[in-house]
């Protein structure tokens, strides 16, 4: 992988001002080292100074090329001051750029070079009235400070880049959880409303002598029918638009209208009364789903067969929804759909209430559905 990064034509304020303050740090090294030699006489021969010097102005210089090629330029700066001793702040500053911007193991590979050259570097300026020892283990502790604290600063990055991730993946999972919530309330919703166009459209046409009166209600109910799942319709795609906001959720009260609405419609249906009362709003609510499900799948699959809806239970018992029908009447309606998806999804849903949901066919040639949910004291 190439050290090289392309680059960055758009640096930002923050950026600008971080690079003005490591180049001012370098710089602000630099002279003291030089006032330092100055001040102690090591300024000969007084040609290698002024090469030291330029030497030192070009490695600050480098800082601003640090962002592009980081492990190039602090390889070079430590390179360099195994024998100049002014670039040692440009050097601290490419130490910490590369912990910054570059894995671990790359940080202390060139950190361990840089050791190599400060041992060069003691044992080649005979000149320094410095202890030896004293002046490695200070050079070692700076070159040290300056990678653990670039080590530091990239750990964080780490940390906040994952937590980031970590929230997109959690965001992700909402969005994909809410689709399908979306998608169960258009199955169940829609599902109902077309199997009941079905029925009345079927109607028709294996009665075409049927009194105009008949006709007339059919029609009327195909309209009724077909204006309500619009509505439903509208309603699921208004909550996909606008992510605030929940679909007008059914509760256990509406099973009621439910089985009129389908006993309307020419289906057998027997209701256990009274229904439950005070029963909680999620149980309310998958009952309702399951019983309509039920319905939905009796009117596909058993066209002329009996229903019968039982809902009982108490608080601290749990609640039974159970919807048993007979053997069809007569063969199901060509392009019923295939059976079993929306059992699947109805199975989940009682999953996630915290019930257990179980169907098949009966002894007799009928069809069972039967969910136990939760009812706490």
């Amino acid at each position: 992988m190439t050290d090289s990064i392309p680059p960055n034509p758009a640096r930002t304020r923050r950026e600008w001002a971080v690079d003005a303050c490591l180049f001012l740090f370098a710089v602000g090294i630099g002279v003291l080292s030089a006032v330092d030699r100055v001040g102690l006489g090591l300024t000969e021969p007084a040609w290698f100074f002024d090469v030291e010097q330029v030497v030192g102005a070009l490695g600050c210089a480098a800082i601003w090329l640090r962002r592009r090629w980081p492990v190039a330029v602090a390889v070079a700066l430590a390179a360099l001051s195994a024998v100049f001793e002014l670039v040692a702040g440009a050097m601290l500053v490419g130490l910490f750029t590369v912990a910054v911007h570059r894995p671990p193991r790359t940080s202390i590979t060139v950190f361990g070079l840089s050791l190599i050259t400060a041992l060069a570097y003691v044992l080649l300026r005979i000149e320094s009235d410095y202890d030896r020892g004293l002046l490695l283990m200070l050079g070692v502790a700076f070159q040290g400070v300056a990678t653990g604290w670039g080590l530091v600063i990239h750990h964080h990055r780490q940390l906040v880049a994952r937590a980031g991730a970590e929230a997109r993946l959690l965001a992700e999972q909402a969005q994909h959880h809410a689709r399908e919530a979306v998608a169960r309330e258009m199955h169940d919703v829609l599902g109902h409303r077309l199997s009941l166009l079905s029925v009345y459209a079927g109607a028709l046409e294996y009665r075409p002598g049927a009194p105009p009166e008949e006709v007339a209600g059919a029609a009327k109910v195909i309209r009724e029918s077909a204006h309500q799942a619009l509505q439903d319709l509208r309603a699921v795609i208004g909550v996909l638009r606008a992510p605030v906001g929940e679909l007008p959720q059914p509760g256990l009260a509406d099973v009621q209208e439910l089985v009129d609405e389908s006993s309307r419609a020419g289906m057998k249906i027997e209701l256990s009364a009274p229904l439950p009362q005070s029963v909680p709003d999620t149980t309310g609510r998958t009952t309702y789903r399951v019983v309509q499900e039920a319905l939905t799948n009796a009117r596909k699959h058993a066209p002329g067969a009996e229903v019968r809806v039982l809902v009982a239970g108490a608080r601290g018992e749990g609640l039974t929804v159970e919807v048993c029908n007979t053997a069809p009447g007569s063969a199901p309606a060509v392009g019923g759909g295939a059976a079993g998806q929306g059992l699947a999804g109805l199975a989940e849903r009682v999953r996630l209430a915290g019930g257990h949901l179980v169907h098949g066919p009966t002894a007799a040639g009928g069809w069972r559905v039967e969910a136990r949910l939760p009812w706490p004291p």
